[in-house]
């Protein structure tokens, strides 16, 4: 059976296969936009784009136990959108980019 495309044309596809990103970069931001599908990820992304704060803090305002904020922020970190620095016997984390807040707004505003 010979592939017909409806709206496309050979040139189109080779066009358009050859823009698609590399694999390894799907797979990036496969694992980026997952950070965006659970909601105390979002909750914690949320709240740091309004100021930085420490785990109990976060705990206390999401009302989510410690274990889970600190899990969720480890995931968070690896991903490299959240940092922390070290005050006194605090971590305190922040976002590292302003555009994760930009892309949660963005979301928003698409729906």
């Amino acid at each position: 059976m010979q592939n017909k495309f409806l709206l496309l044309n050979e040139r189109n596809k080779r066009d358009i296969l050859g823009s698609l990103p590399a694999e390894s970069d799907m797979l990036k931001l496969a694992d980026y936009f997952q950070n965006f599908s659970d909601s105390t990820r979002l909750k914690i992304l949320s709240c740091l784009s309004m100021m930085n704060m420490c785990v109990n803090d976060l705990s206390n305002v999401l009302g989510i136990n410690q274990t889970t904020i600190s899990h969720q922020l480890k995931q968070l970190k690896d991903q490299n959108l959240v940092t922390f620095k070290r005050e006194g016997k605090l971590l305190v984390y922040s976002l590292t980019s302003g555009s994760v807040n930009d892309i949660m707004l963005y979301a928003i505003n698409a729906f």
